[in-house]
Parts: structure tokens; C-alpha cells; sequence
């Protein structure tokens, strides 16, 4: 691969490493909305089935429901499906990606850069140890049990990009386990992540020398021989 190609391909990013705790969190919740739609369709059916095959109402034993009523709840059920599908389709959509000069974080409901320059360091550790069972409510306790094992990243950072504030209003509380300014990150694969960081964060602080004027640098003196 010539120079110009392989700079351009790393201008382009790495792998995408996915966020599983997305994945963990929104296959909990798309199966509870996606049955409520069905529990609000059936309902529907059965009252107005009922009433189509008790052509007296005063023999039909189940609820009158008026179409106003029966559009109301399709309607309900209509946005209960429409959101369990969406949040099937966005719970493999959340990554980190790293650049030359920056991490790229991307969530279902936040997307935004992280310049190396703000990474103090990073280091590994059990998700247990940071989110201790005890000290969790009931609904996270629950949610990070499959998990509990898991090595993680923790990304400690000299200031964070954007005010804490917003940061825990669009991101899962499994992203932070201090008041400190860090990132946990939950991927697939922590290893090879933590090697490529390691790699991007390394050549972002090499200084990039300079010809001196009158030198010819290598891919000058290469073009020249390329032209004879």
C-alpha cells in the first residue's frame, strides 16, 4: 500500500467496538413494549369481535368500545410497535471508533469526539469492582448480572467534553462510577481496544519532523525517481 493510501485509510477510522451495555439494556426493554402493542391489538379484537358476534349488545358480556375509543388505542398499540422495533434495530448501533487525533463515542442518543489530548490514561478493571451488587438498585443490579465479570476500560480523562450534567442525561449510568471525569466502556473487545488506543495515542504525541529548507524529504526524492 503506497504512503498517501495508508494515511488516508487511518484518516478513516479503525473497527467499530461495540457498547454492549446498550445491547444488554434495550434487550429488556424492546420485549416489554413490543407485548404491550400485542396485549392493546388483542384487546381490540376481542372487543370488537365481541361485538360483532353479539348483535344485540345488551348480550354481549364484554366492554362497548365506541371507534373513537378503538382508534385511540390502535393508535397507542401503533407507537408501542413502532418503538419496540427502533429500539431493536439502534441496540447494536452504539461503538467507539478511533482516529489519529480523537476517540469517536456513538450512542443512541448522543454522538460525540474525544481528542486524545483530553485522555489522561486508561486503565482496565472488572465491572463488580466498579459497580459493586450492593451498593445497585434492583433494575441495575439485574441488568448488570450477565456481565458482572466482564473486563471493562476506563478512559480517565483531564476534563470532560462536554458539562457532566448532559453527559449523564444521554448516556447509560454504567458509563461513570465516580465523580472523577472518566468513561467506563463496556466493548466487545477490550483487548484489541486498549491496544489500538494505546497505538493512536502514542503516534498522536510523536512530533512529525519538518524537512529543513533545501532538504528533500523521502517521498519527494521517490516521486522524482517515479517521474524518471
Amino acid at each position: 500500500m503506497a504512503p498517501g493510501s495508508a494515511r488516508a485509510s487511518m484518516a478513516k477510522g479503525g473497527g467499530k467496538y461495540r457498547l454492549i451495555i446498550y445491547e444488554y439494556m434495550l434487550n429488556r426493554w424492546w420485549p416489554m413494549t413490543f407485548l404491550l402493542a400485542m396485549f392493546i391489538f388483542l384487546n381490540i379484537g376481542v372487543l370488537w369481535g365481541a361485538e360483532w358476534y353479539f348483535l344485540n349488545p345488551a348480550e354481549n358480556p364484554l366492554p362497548i368500545l365506541s371507534a373513537e375509543g378503538g382508534i385511540v388505542m390502535l393508535a397507542i398499540g401503533g407507537i408501542c410497535l413502532v418503538f419496540s422495533v427502533f429500539l431493536l434495530i439502534i441496540r447494536k448501533m452504539a461503538y467507539v471508533q478511533l482516529f489519529d487525533d480523537h476517540l469517536r463515542m456513538v450512542t443512541p442518543f448522543l454522538r460525540m469526539n474525544i481528542s486524545y489530548r483530553r485522555i489522561d490514561r486508561s486503565t482496565t478493571a472488572q465491572v463488580f469492582s466498579l459497580f459493586p451488587p450492593k451498593n445497585l438498585s434492583s433494575w441495575k443490579r439485574d441488568l448488570i448480572a450477565p456481565i458482572s465479570g466482564s473486563t471493562v476500560i476506563v478512559l480517565h480523562l483531564n476534563a470532560y467534553p462536554l458539562p457532566r450534567a448532559a453527559l449523564r442525561l444521554f448516556l447509560s449510568p454504567f458509563f461513570f462510577a465516580d465523580n472523577t471525569p472518566h468513561f467506563v466502556l463496556i466493548i466487545a473487545d477490550w483487548m484489541r481496544f486498549n491496544t489500538e488506543l494505546d497505538s493512536r495515542r502514542s503516534a498522536a504525541r510523536t512530533p512529525v519532523r519538518k524537512p529543513q529548507p533545501g532538504q528533500r524529504g523521502t517521498f519527494g526524492l521517490l516521486d522524482d525517481l517515479n517521474r524518471k
